[in-house]
């Protein structure tokens, strides 16, 4: 494994792409370890006992799941053999942010996927259109953004299921994609449960940016690039400052070293 160290940036974009050897992912937002919160929005601690009004679902419904014969029920890379990577996204907080992640993305001619919160899209539920309208993938990442892995079955269940009502209610479908929240990875009964609500395969990832943890847009910028190679998946955040900041250097590089990001969809494809 390649190892992240203080190298001077500039140093570190000239850098081919690194490796990443399976085995223990990094945990992302998913070890319940204290960490800085997304910027200006805090989610709320409990789902409302009923759905607040939403706008009505666009006359184009959002693609739904599919599954991909052959690929495990938890896909954490794409093809090594394509020049091609995702660039994955945990939806909540400051939804300004999101949306200026969103506008980077697609100046440099790059498609996201974007997880939501489903708090994020009670309190934003334009974004859920506008990740769509901007060629994007969107998934479910649980409503309320707790340990899913450590709920009892009922609550589980319930953490997918009220999320992709909301995405249904929002674009007329579940979402893409489902990725566990506080967990880089599904337990065995969480995975079932995504699968049993409509979605084939639980969407992990081989990159970990760290960026949650607000070391700075450069030791996000560096630890992406040290790490991604083709087919790589790649975990970043709304919500925070420096993911903003280091989205433009870590799309110019990809594009350098001939990396496309694209949805994970076309990942996959």
């Amino acid at each position: 494994m390649v190892r992240v160290t203080s190298t001077p940036r500039r140093d570190v974009l000239r850098a081919g792409a690194g490796i990443v050897v399976g085995g223990a992912l990094a945990a992302g937002c998913g070890t319940g370890q204290a960490a800085p919160p997304p910027a200006a929005v805090s989610t709320p601690t409990s789902t409302p006992a009923s759905a607040p009004t939403s706008p009505s679902v666009s006359p184009s419904a959002a693609p739904a799941p599919r599954a991909y014969p052959g690929l495990p029920a938890q896909i954490t890379h794409g093809p090594r053999s394509r020049p091609r990577v995702a660039l994955t996204f945990h939806g909540q907080g400051d939804p300004a942010l999101a949306h200026t992640l969103l506008a980077t993305a697609e100046r440099h001619g790059a498609r996201l996927t974007v997880l939501t919160v489903g708090t994020w899209l009670d309190e934003h539920p334009d974004l859920a259109r506008r990740i769509l309208d901007g060629g994007h993938d969107l998934g479910n990442h649980t409503q309320r953004h707790i340990g899913i892995n450590t709920l009892p079955e009922a609550d589980a269940r319930r953490e997918i299921t009220d999320c992709a009502q909301r995405l249904r209610r929002l674009t007329g479908s579940i979402g893409t994609w489902f990725r566990p929240s506080r967990a880089p990875a599904a337990s065995p009964l969480v995975a079932g449960l995504a699968h049993t609500a409509g979605y084939p395969h639980v969407l992990s990832y081989d990159v970990d940016s760290l960026d949650y943890t607000g070391p700075g847009a450069a030791a996000v910028t560096r630890k992406i690039l040290a790490e991604v190679r083709n087919g790589s998946v790649v975990s970043l955040h709304f919500g925070y400052p420096d993911t903003v900041a280091a989205l433009p250097d870590v799309l110019t590089e990809l594009g350098r070293r001939g990396l496309r990001a694209v949805t994970t969809t076309e990942l996959l494809s």
